[in-house]
């Protein structure tokens, strides 16, 4: 039996966003230990607020304190909690209606086991010890048996407002290719690059999926291309990726190598960011031990004609 290929992967994208007057008072009063509604034109109380009114897209603005004490409305036992959730044993997600809230705010429950945990419980927040203006200022909720707590009646202004937030979105995973793209990637190895032809359009595709996307069946005859290839479209990243030690500006490019029917993506080096262009000839430039082209770089040959590369834009 060949090897079966497979290497973790993670995708991740921190994405910044700039908050409204509704949303900064929401998170900078969870940062002060103040949990925020917004109340709607027919007097409901949103928690989580919203910046419109989800029946009159109204703009909304009036902000009300509610209690830090609610009603559990429903809830999910999580037996095996993951990275990055509230807490890192078995615990349960929660729907709570907060005292002088008509919503519910999804959040954990620490609770021993989900024979302790029903709907229509009290429980309070726990705030976390270290604050900073975002959800996770709530560490958890937890059971509780007193008196409802009163809300002090906070109009949402406070000093030094959380204006923004970074939220991290990441998948991390496991990636098996199949038959065709093991030999892909095995071909990179040797320093070559094999596609796959479609018996049908006889268009050749690479990276080969094992199946030609246009007419819809099994490509198994393999094609070696490039290695030189021609530039068809490009972009100039002056954004510095995080992990990445790749100083900017640099161009990143959609490459046709030399007998392939599909543009493959590559980093462009060897040349100033400011001349590279369409139609520019590029070969791969390899580093010692690389299982895939370091780079390409001009290949010292004129450039390629428009009509040869307008199909593959």
């Amino acid at each position: 039996m060949p090897e079966v290929l497979k290497a973790p992967l993670v995708v991740e994208f921190p994405f910044t966003r700039s908050l409204g007057p509704v949303q900064s008072a929401f998170l900078t009063g969870l940062r002060e230990r103040v949990v925020l509604g917004v109340r709607t034109t027919d007097g409901r109380t949103l928690v989580p607020p919203v910046e419109y009114d989800p029946v009159t897209a109204d703009e909304l603005s009036d902000l009300v304190e509610v209690a830090p004490t609610g009603t559990v409305t429903t809830w999910a036992w999580n037996h095996a909690p993951r990275r990055g959730q509230p807490l890192d044993t078995p615990f349960a997600w929660v729907l709570v209606r907060l005292d002088g809230a008509d919503t519910a705010l999804l959040h954990a429950l620490d609770a021993p086991g989900p024979d302790a945990v029903r709907t229509g419980m009290r429980v309070r927040v726990r705030w976390a010890e270290e604050r900073s203006g975002a959800v996770t200022d709530i560490a958890c909720f937890e059971p509780y048996d007193g008196d409802p707590d009163e809300p002090g009646g906070h109009d949402g202004r406070f000093a030094d407002m959380v204006t923004g937030i970074v939220a991290p979105a990441r998948l991390d995973y496991v990636y098996s290719p199949g038959r065709a793209q093991s030999a892909y990637i095995e071909a990179l190895a040797e320093r070559r690059t094999v596609g796959e032809r479609c018996p049908s359009c006889r268009k050749v595709y690479v990276p080969p999926r094992g199946a030609c996307p246009t007419c819809g069946v099994a490509t198994e005859e393999r094609v070696e291309v490039g290695p030189r290839g021609t530039v068809t479209t490009y972009c100039i990243v002056n954004i510095k990726a995080r992990n990445l030690d790749i100083e900017v500006p640099y161009v990143y490019a959609h490459i046709a190598l030399d007998g392939a029917d599909l543009a493959l993506h590559g980093r462009i080096g060897g040349i100033p960011y400011d001349q590279v262009r369409m139609g520019l000839r590029v070969e791969p430039v390899w580093t010692p031990d690389s299982r895939h082209p370091d780079h390409y770089r001009p290949a010292g040959e004129p450039d390629a004609d428009y009509e040869t590369y307008k199909e593959l834009l």
